[in-house]
């Protein structure tokens, strides 16, 4: 039988950690029930060394969890505890992670290959004011009461726990996806099996043990580190899993709802792909705007669902702005994520590299202007430098596709109306950017993107109190905000006659 355990070196911080791999089911680490010697192995991205291998969950191990998430649900959680009590447990998480900020970041650089400083600052500092927020709305989920008849009756609404979720994440963001999913689940009262990304387990391991140490009850949580095709499709199509959330592909997140139909149709929500586009018109301040071009691409190297791979700049300004942008996008260091230098760390793996390249070929091949970039690295390490393509045009794979990576293709708009229907021609709406000066042009502009999330004057910049999601083929849902409960309650209505004589028969 496999570990259940694995020491892992860091070695730019001069620590050892011993890292738990198998499976967490009722706030323990056990092997699998009926495959014990099936590993999944793992890959720094940096250096194409092995990390360690953790335990592969099959069909049985989800049966398993989904009874466990069940039985909490029914017993220790759920209904059966109070909101105060809700809150006081996720801030005790918030507090542990807190605590261990340093060990998670270096193990998500390590597993993910990110900058260990973004991995810290960023990704598990808002994860973490991510759980206090949703920890703040634990004792604060409210329904109606609704007029119906003074004299003899009266309404009101519930909003009940739904019951067990399946949660399935994305590698980009290991940590910040499973808060996102985590903290609003567990705020309403929900129990969960969370199937990390088989390329990225490791920091859901880790904040599973933090779940026991917190002092949720067995159960409540459970991880279990799968193959997409085996944990995620058992959960999507599982007869006892109430509601599943996914953050993926547009092509998985079909066979997750199609899954969920033919089951029990189950509640479903997906955070899915993106093709997201940015306009900078003539009035934006250009050096800002180049800014947060940059930004938009290049952040955790271009693998970001929201990623502003499509860049549209007035004709007035553009090779002014282009010539701007590629002096920027120069500057960004992609190397190591234990380099304090480093910006942008190595894609997740030699599938998504070779993606990428994939792209970057095909954009050279249609006829696309290589502006920066375009140029494979030496050595090992699955690092992809900023490209740019210009002279574009619509029917380019590299302007259609999603491609995950810090490539950029940027086209010019004469007018107003042109840049909004440049933007709008895409099957995905997750999210838009446009940079201009001119509040009107802002507001009008904003209203017309057909996008879940637009940015105006800045780009990629979330928060935890305000609502993320797609239109379109991009998904369906919220995720954060107060817009997230909804994604974990049902609405009981409850109609209750204290007057009312009924004469029978009819």
């Amino acid at each position: 039988m496999a570990s259940l355990s694995a020491r892992i070196v860091i070695r730019a911080a001069n620590r050892e950690l011993e890292i738990p791999t198998g499976l967490f089911i009722n706030n323990e680490f056990v092997p699998s029930a009926d495959s014990p010697n099936d590993l999944i192995h793992l890959v720094n991205p940096a250096t194409e060394e092995a990390i360690c291998s953790v335990t592969a969950g099959s069909v049985k191990d989800i049966d398993i969890a989904v009874a466990a998430a069940r039985k909490a649900f029914n017993t220790s959680w759920g209904k059966n505890v109070t909101g105060f009590e809700r809150s006081r447990l996720l801030n005790k998480l918030a507090d542990l992670m807190e605590r261990d900020q340093d060990m998670l970041a270096e193990v998500e650089s390590l597993n993910n290959g990110k900058p260990f400083k973004i991995a810290r600052d960023f990704d598990i500092g808002d994860s973490i004011q991510c759980l206090r927020y949703y920890a703040g709305w634990a004792d604060k989920i409210t329904g109606q009461t609704i007029e119906v008849d003074n004299k003899t009756k009266l309404a009101f609404t519930r909003h009940d726990p739904i019951g067990v979720c399946g949660q399935i994440i994305p590698w980009n963001y290991p940590i910040n996806m499973w808060a996102w999913k985590v903290a609003p689940a567990l705020a309403c009262g929900c129990t969960i099996v969370m199937k990390p990304s088989e390329l990225t387990p490791l920091t859901a391991l880790m904040l599973s043990k933090l779940i026991a140490e917190a002092g949720f009850p067995p159960g409540v949580v459970n991880t279990i580190p799968s193959l997409g095709s085996v944990g995620g499709a058992a959960l999507s199509a599982h007869m006892d899993v109430d509601k599943v959330a996914f953050t993926g592909s547009t092509v998985t997140g079909r066979k997750v709802m199609e899954a969920a139909a033919k089951s029990n149709l189950k509640k479903v929500s997906l955070e899915l792909g993106g093709k997201s586009p940015q306009l900078v018109f003539e009035s934006a301040d250009l050096e800002q705007a180049a800014n947060w071009a940059c930004l938009g691409i290049l952040y955790n190297t271009g693998q970001d669902c929201t990623a502003g791979s499509r860049l549209y700049v007035q004709d007035t300004i553009y090779d002014k702005f282009v010539s701007l942008l590629v002096s920027k996008a120069k500057e960004l260091v992609i190397g190591d994520g234990f380099d304090e230098k480093s910006g942008g760390g190595p894609l997740v793996s030699k599938t998504q590299f070779d993606k990428v390249w994939r792209y970057i070929e095909s954009g050279q091949t249609q006829g696309a202007k290589v502006a920066l970039g375009g140029q494979k690295r030496p050595g090992k390490g699955f690092f992809v430098d900023p490209t740019i393509f210009t002279d574009i045009n619509a029917n380019m794979d590299i302007v259609r596709d999603e491609i995950f990576g810090p490539v950029l293709a940027v086209g010019k708009f004469k007018t107003e109306e042109e840049a909004i229907s440049l933007a709008n021609d895409t099957s995905y709406g997750l999210g838009a950017g446009l940079h201009s000066n001119d509040a009107n042009q802002c507001m009008r502009v904003s209203s017309a993107l057909e996008a879940g999330t637009v940015w105006v004057n800045q780009y990629n910049l979330l928060n935890n109190n305000v609502p993320f999601g797609g239109k379109k083929q991009s998904g369906i849902g919220r995720e954060l905000g107060s817009y997230a409960l909804d994604e974990y309650t049902s609405v009981k209505a409850v109609h209750w006659n204290f007057g009312e004589k009924l004469d029978w028969p009819l």
